[in-house]
């Protein structure tokens, strides 16, 4: 075969998602070794993928089988790029009193143990330029639900298993990453309808996208996490569940729905024309990569920074985020010369003051929630009034800070909690309108501002990287690629998520560094 064609193994080939897996991998340009278990129709699905694929049957629980597998498949290839775990045993709705240990570890040793192998092996052939290994997790390992016991704890130990791998291989150019999906139309979901065990129509109801995803829109997420556009994305688990998390409250979160809709059966036809982006902080830094990264698809960006000293252009505006009258101004300019605004990238942020609390005035912590929060939040209510509904897409960028606050940065990491639960609010609002809504999450990036604080003293570069699994910041380019891809069709079930670009930052609970920086 051509040993320049990556390998990627997709484990549950035969099922829903594992088609879409192994079709979408495949249109990337991967070689596929497909592995299900014996007598389900595995060489169908690589047959009909073309030539220079391949079949293989496993059964998860049996360790002998895993490595026997894997190293058939290295033999056949010459290599493996990518791994995803996909294969799993559903949930048996069975109550506790009802479950019989050996189903409780059945589900475990399929979902769980065999993942874990299964990654050990890969790794094992993994060349010197690493790789990419993605779990597929599930919602129910996030948040419970009765009578899920054995599948929501086994996906919750793979979402730990994937940060804890994610920090050990590191080192070794090895990304791993989850991705959660919600409810997904597969023959499995339709099985728990048909015995009586799900009622799909309720289920919509209880989703603000009021739909089930189909297989392909949780592939194509599953294929961005595996390819270079997220090199800089480690330990992260994506959740792609139409905004289910998002909704807590009593009642509905989306209105009922008459059968399948169009959209949980078939991909929309796409439009043809340039979106229009808008992106607030775009003159420089994160901001400037953004905007530039839409660009590069055809798109017209329209630029939002309150220093646009340097930039010049008929889309390049300047505006304080933080003051009402200009961004109401602005955005109703921005309506009557383009008619719609697609796309909005609420960027624009400042850092505060490194001041111990006994130091900080409240002023000082308003103007800076000001600019980070309430421009946020006054920019997606301007941008809302010219958004198309349904396809209007707002990503809000968030920091590692939203999860792993820093003292004495209390000012600045209560702003990034608050943007990304802005995120969840309005995913929960807007879903049933056709407006996603999505928190980007930054770690250390090489930016000007990065750069000025350590000229500053205020960090220290080498003791960062050491703390970064990776063992080094990342690239505005990281940020713009992840950017690109939750605002396109590639991510229409992202909704009310949360996507970390900080090279396992977040994964990391250990003591002591994350990396070993050798002769630097």
């Amino acid at each position: 075969m051509n040993e320049a064609r990556k390998v990627a193994i997709v484990t549950g080939a035969a099922g829903g998602i594992g088609r879409a897996l192994c079709e979408t991998l495949a249109r990337q340009g991967h070689a596929i070794a497909a592995i299900d278990l014996p007598g389900t129709p595995i060489e169908e699905v690589a047959g009909s993928l073309g030539e220079g694929h391949g079949a293989f049957a496993c059964d998860l629980q049996r360790e002998a089988d895993i490595v026997t597998t894997v190293e058939a498949i290295f033999r056949h290839f010459g290599r493996i790029d990518v791994l995803v775990n996909n294969a799993a045993l559903g949930p048996t709705m069975a109550a506790t009193a009802d479950t019989r240990l050996e189903d409780f570890r059945a589900a475990l040793s399929v979902n769980l143990v065999g993942p874990m192998v299964l990654a050990r092996e890969v790794a094992q052939r993994m060349g010197p330029d690493g790789g990419a290994i993605v779990n597929i997790a599930s919602l129910a390992g996030i948040v419970s639900n009765p009578k899920r016991n054995a599948y929501a704890a086994s996906k919750a130990g793979v979402i730990s298993l994937t940060r804890s791998l994610a920090c050990e291989w590191a080192s070794r150019k090895i990304r791993v990453c989850a991705v959660a999906p919600g409810y997904v139309r597969t023959p499995m979901v339709a099985g728990l309808e048909r015995d009586g065990k799900a009622d799909l129509a309720r289920v919509r109801q209880r989703i603000p996208m009021g739909r089930m995803a189909r297989p392909e829109e949780i592939a194509s997420a599953a294929a961005f996490l595996a390819s270079p556009a997220a090199r800089y994305v480690t330990g992260t688990v994506l959740t792609v569940d139409g905004g289910w998390a998002c909704f807590n409250q009593p009642g509905e979160a989306h209105p009922p729905v008459d059968g399948v809709p169009p959209a949980e059966l078939n991909r929309p036809a796409e439009v043809s024309r340039p979106r229009v982006v808008v992106v607030t902080g775009g003159a420089r830094g994160l901001g400037q990569a953004i905007a530039a990264g839409f660009q590069s698809l055809g798109d017209t960006v329209i630029i939002l920074d309150r220093d646009v000293a340097g930039s010049a252009g008929e889309n390049v505006f300047a505006v304080d985020v933080a003051d009402e009258q200009q961004v109401v101004r602005v955005f109703a300019d921005i309506a009557e010369r383009h008619g719609r605004i697609d796309v909005l990238v609420n960027n624009a942020g400042v850092a505060d003051r490194f001041l111990p609390v006994g130091e900080q005035r409240a002023e000082d912590v308003m103007s800076l929630l000001d600019v980070n929060l309430s421009g946020t939040f006054l920019c997606a209510r301007e941008a809302l009034c010219a958004m198309p509904r349904p396809g209007g897409v707002i990503l809000n960028i968030g920091s590692i800070n939203t999860f792993l606050p820093f003292a004495p940065r209390h000012a600045y990491g209560a702003s990034k909690a608050g943007i990304d639960m802005l995120t969840r609010c309005m995913a929960g609002e807007l879903g049933p309108e056709g407006i996603r809504v999505v928190t980007l999450a930054p770690g250390y990036i090489r930016t000007p501002g990065v750069a000025a604080l350590e000229q500053a003293e205020r960090i220290d570069i080498m003791k960062i990287r050491r703390r970064i699994p990776m063992g080094d910041l990342g690239a505005p380019a990281d940020i713009a690629e992840a950017a690109t891809f939750l605002a396109s069709s590639e991510a229409s079930y992202i909704n009310g998520s949360i996507l970390y670009v900080d090279g396992g930052w977040t994964a990391f609970g250990d003591a002591g560094d994350a990396a070993e920086l050798s002769g630097q």
